[in-house]
């Protein structure tokens, strides 16, 4: 059996093409955001292209910096039903993959199906992590170089030092930049939902896809009655159209009635966060979109790591259980001693009110800042 070479030199052009392939999940395509920055940085006429699934697409849609989005659908082809309409789809995924002969393909997924899109894309250099970062070790065989880097490293830093290895391009390691685009539509759904709180809000997002990543929709009502007792902010409440039970629970769980539920798309919920004081939400997808919003963060962790998926904001706080063993590396979908997530709501709350007031000491620090500049730069005249 040939092994993937570990290192491959081969000549960087600035005008070579490349294929990005990161499938899902939605917060994981928010992570890979500074990779694509980077390398248009880098190589400005360089032709990139992206691979997503479809339900993972709409952050990355009408992104100027990619020269092309190929979306596909996985799972649709395991279904039985409508099984033609889903095959034609996969057809016409795999003649835009085709139809490039790409230079590079970057796996940042580590799975079987992402390896075979980078098999299926015929790139003489199909790159991704080596054996010890993969949660399928085996697709590393359809891959011909792998990058090892450094163990316990935040996602986004992984993800931009294999981009630095593979393709030889300065990457940053913090002050990263998370290219999404919106437009007049999504700032008028911000602006509505805005003007519904009819004050300064706090947003919380109480869903997840994990059940084990929930905290508890109650205590979600209870902060936000103390939001509003301490710090006059109204809650927002985040769901998808299908998780509306859940967010009728935290608005059931309130009794100063200062909350509302919304159900924006990805890009409205983005500009939303642009405005919120604060942002409180588990290990999920509008968690990351909040942090590339460059809104203040509080992330209440369970079964996965901050270090590992959390904001790489050192301002931005996990509310976390550090007294239990059973944390390192679960990783469960289920379990029958649901503890790590038994947070008090007065604990979250502590939590609330450390980001706020490292937020005002900020806007303050930069509205000093700003007075020097300008008195700097002012002309004494007699």
């Amino acid at each position: 059996m040939t092994f993937p070479r570990l290192i491959s030199k081969f000549d960087i052009s600035p005008v070579m093409k490349i294929l990005i392939i990161k499938l899902s999940s939605i917060g994981d395509v928010i992570h890979t955001l500074p990779v694509l920055s980077a390398i248009r940085r880098a190589l400005p006429k360089a032709e990139i292209d992206w691979v997503v699934e479809k339900k993972s697409a709409e952050i990355l849609r009408n992104n100027p910096l990619i020269n092309r989005l190929i979306e596909v659908d996985t799972k649709a082809l395991r279904k039985k039903d409508g099984f033609g309409k889903n095959l034609s789809f996969a057809g016409e995924s795999l003649r835009q993959l085709r139809s490039t002969k790409y230079d590079v393909t970057l796996d940042f997924q580590g799975l079987f199906k992402s390896a075979a899109i980078s098999k299926l894309a015929r790139a003489k250099h199909r790159i991704g992590f080596a054996k010890e970062h993969l949660r399928e070790p085996g697709s590393r065989f359809l891959l011909n170089e792998t990058f090892s880097v450094e163990a316990k490293t935040n996602v986004i830093v992984k993800n931009l030092l294999l981009a630095e290895k593979a393709l030889k391009i300065p990457v940053p390691r913090e002050n990263f930049e998370f290219p999404v685009f919106t437009d007049e539509k999504h700032r008028a759904e911000a602006a509505e939902i805005i003007s519904r709180a009819g004050g300064k809000f706090a947003i919380l997002n109480p869903a997840t896809t994990w059940i084990t990543k929930l905290w508890s929709a109650e205590k979600y009502g209870q902060l936000a009655d103390k939001l509003w007792k301490e710090n006059n902010l109204v809650s927002i409440v985040t769901t998808a159209p299908s998780e509306k039970t859940l967010a009728n629970r935290v608005l059931n769980s309130s009794k100063s009635g200062k909350i509302i539920s919304v159900t924006p798309s990805l890009k409205g919920f983005y500009e939303l966060a642009k405005h919120a004081e604060i942002y409180v939400g588990g290990d999920t997808g509008p968690t990351f979109l909040a942090v590339a919003a460059n809104c203040p963060v509080v992330g209440i962790f369970g079964p996965t790591e901050w270090w590992r998926n959390g904001s790489p904001n050192p301002d931005d706080i996990c509310v976390e259980r550090v007294d239990i063993g059973c944390r390192t590396n679960c990783h469960r979908r289920t379990c029958s001693n649901w503890i790590c997530l038994d947070i008090e709501t007065e604990t979250v709350f502590r939590a609330v009110q450390r980001r706020l007031e490292s937020r005002k000491s900020k806007v303050k620090s930069q509205k000093s800042e700003d007075t020097d500049l300008r008195l700097s730069t002012l002309d004494f005249r007699p």
